[in-house]
């Protein structure tokens, strides 16, 4: 058996596969209901009789040497701790974006929303960026004959403002954070971010009544078209997106693709199909016909990381 994970800010997924690379069991906790991957870890296998081989966790954060520090997390994951005490003898710890990308291959077409034909064949590298509880990026890199995924810390770069209204976000949140990377925008937290710098610095409406998760009362508002303004909010969302994907792919030289993942995209497909990415992925001046050429595709299964983190074991 081998056991994989996909940690992520909001939930911990767990789950074992067989040799087949089938998936047997699987289980979500809530992370924040836990002290430590290992705790939760140890919950997940208290009722298996026997102990998995190989553990594979991706992580939204950077690996170095067996350890990491998440992000959107207040737990430091040691590959060695996790091993000496629940008992398995190899772990090993990768980034949630090249877990990602691992799970690519395995993925059937279905599975996948081709947002933009491009060129299909494209030869090159390819890449994946992910909004979700955080703004996640990846490389793929082509050496000829197939892709090789790669971690980057991509979201964590500069936020690059576009036009005025962006000028003045940008100025809103270095009041707020300091340094404002792509994350702070692009991403759950980044929505609730563009709604309060609409409502605070453009003197907006507010919503009414109390959220328990305002990012989704604002996606889920827009998709029922039911507030004009959270309708704006998804729709400058999008184009965030698209300008920081349309830079991914000059940065990575994807000719051969850009994968678009994460919780929240494939929920708001129907506002992805408007225009406002695809306008903002290509509008990159003199890039703009190379963009153009380049296929964007949605992918579809939420379990990609997870089914990643297993492909990923069974190749160590």
């Amino acid at each position: 058996m081998i056991l994989a994970g996909d940690i992520g800010g909001t939930h911990t997924r767990l789950a074992l596969f067989d040799e087949t690379r089938e998936m047997k069991r699987e289980e979500r906790y809530k992370s924040a209901n836990y002290t430590s991957l290992t705790s939760a870890v140890a919950e997940f296998l208290r009722t298996e009789k026997v102990r998995p081989k190989k553990a594979v966790f991706a992580i939204a954060g950077p690996v170095r040497e067996g350890r990491c520090k998440a992000t959107n997390l207040p737990w430091i994951i040691d590959a060695q701790e996790i091993s000496q005490k629940v008992g398995i003898p190899t772990v090993s710890l990768i980034n949630d974006l090249e877990a990602n990308a691992y799970g690519l291959k395995v993925l059937k077409e279905e599975e996948f929303f081709t947002l933009h034909e491009g060129n299909s064949k494209g030869k090159g590298n390819a890449a994946l960026i992910a909004a979700g509880t955080g703004l996640g990026e990846a490389g793929l890199y082509w050496d000829g004959k197939s892709h090789h995924p790669f971690a980057c810390e991509g979201g964590h770069t500069d936020f690059g403002p576009q036009n005025e209204l962006e000028d003045e976000l940008l100025l809103y949140l270095r009041k707020k954070y300091g340094h404002v990377s792509s994350e702070r925008i692009i991403s759950g937290p980044g929505i609730a971010n563009l709604y309060h710098f609409l409502i605070e610095v453009k003197k907006e409406t507010p919503l009414q009544g109390r959220f328990d998760d305002l990012s989704q009362t604002i996606s889920g508002l827009a998709l029922q078209k039911r507030s004009h303004l959270c309708e704006r909010i998804m729709d400058w969302f999008v184009s965030l997106l698209g300008a920081e994907a349309g830079n991914l792919a000059l940065k990575m030289m994807a000719l051969s693709g850009i994968y678009i993942g994460g919780g929240i995209v494939p929920k708001i497909l129907s506002i992805m199909k408007e225009g406002a990415f695809m306008r903002a992925f290509v509008a990159k001046g003199r890039f703009e016909e190379l963009l153009y050429s380049i296929p964007v595709r949605v992918v579809l299964n939420e379990d990609t990381p997870l089914l990643g983190a297993a492909e990923y074991a069974f190749s160590l």
